[in-house]
């Protein structure tokens, strides 16, 4: 008898939530807010919706499926299978955080609030649930469902860590000291720099952190799409000196992707912002970083 699927339930803390965590005390939360000219009400409202939603889509999951549930800061040590259906409830950057950790596991973006977010990725609604999951529970299951295959990008290290990202990767300085690398964005073509870090992103990140750098560049490079199997890369802030140079600052990755020599004693590398999740570099090692052989597999919303 075949195993039902997993359905399992990702959501981040509200800021009611971290704030609780924070000062022990809805009365000292309150004190909080109050001397800052601010009040409970506006948190109260923000975190009842959210757990509104999360109640409706924990009722939405088939009686005879398993279930689980992992916050945000769990996703690291969560072990993910391959029969999971991933309900993600938040906001588009929760479904980017979720996204390097899967497979080919579908993906249902959520959004609990409904017309106060605008988001790309979370394109279900609650009231959505129940009929995809239904879709998942019929023959082919899980693997019948409509999904848009986004892509990522992965960096790889010379001692064989890697690391995926589904909107950028960041390899550069931990603190605000400067980064200095040989970068390598095409075979033959190299520069010595120093610099804030690199950038290397997708379609799907286009309108995030690259978006940014693309705007204050003035760049003229056209951005990929999120299904588009290509990405671009970006140096923050390079500068002259009489060992680096800014010749190369931004570009579209070609095969067999951007090459970094790491020419510091130590920098970091991690992907969608989460920072806690990171690699540590040290001079000499090298990384490559191109397009990943995996995709996000999100479900597509009807109508949507």
């Amino acid at each position: 008898m075949a195993v039902a699927p997993r359905a399992v339930l990702v959501h981040r803390a509200t800021l009611l939530t971290e704030l609780l965590g924070r000062h022990g005390t809805r009365g000292q939360v309150e004190f909080f807010l109050r001397s800052r000219g601010q009040n409970l009400g506006a948190l109260d409202e923000g975190h009842e919706r959210v757990e509104q939603a999360l109640r409706e889509v924990a009722g939405s999951i088939p009686l005879d499926w398993r279930r689980a549930t992992v916050e945000r800061a769990d996703l690291a040590g969560f072990p993910f299978a391959p029969d999971d259906v991933v309900l993600v409830v938040g906001q588009d950057g929760l479904v980017a955080n979720v996204a390097k950790y899967l497979e080919d596991q579908p993906v249902l973006g959520i959004d609990p609030e409904p017309g106060v977010n605008v988001g790309v990725l979370v394109t279900h609604r609650p009231g959505d649930v129940r009929g995809a999951l239904a879709r998942a529970a019929a023959p082919p299951g899980p693997a019948g469902l409509p999904v848009r295959r986004l892509t990522m990008v992965e960096a790889v290290v010379d001692d064989g860590q890697r690391l995926r990202a589904l909107n950028e990767v960041f390899l550069g300085p931990a603190t605000h000291q400067t980064a200095r690398y040989r970068l390598e964005p095409a075979p033959g073509v190299t520069e010595r720099q120093a610099s804030s870090g690199l950038v290397v992103g997708t379609g799907t990140g286009s309108t995030g952190w690259l978006a940014s750098l693309h705007g204050a560049t003035h760049s003229e490079l056209t951005l990929p799409a999120p299904r588009d199997p290509a990405l671009a890369w970006f140096v923050r802030e390079a500068w002259p000196s009489p060992t680096t140079g800014t010749r190369l600052t931004a570009g579209i990755v070609t095969e067999p992707g951007v090459e970094v020599v790491v020419e510091s004693d130590s920098l970091v590398l991690f992907g969608d912002g989460l920072e806690a999740d990171r690699v540590q570099l040290g001079w000499g090692q090298r990384v490559r970083i191109g397009v990943s052989d995996r995709t996000l597999h999100l479900v597509a919303a009807p109508g949507r």
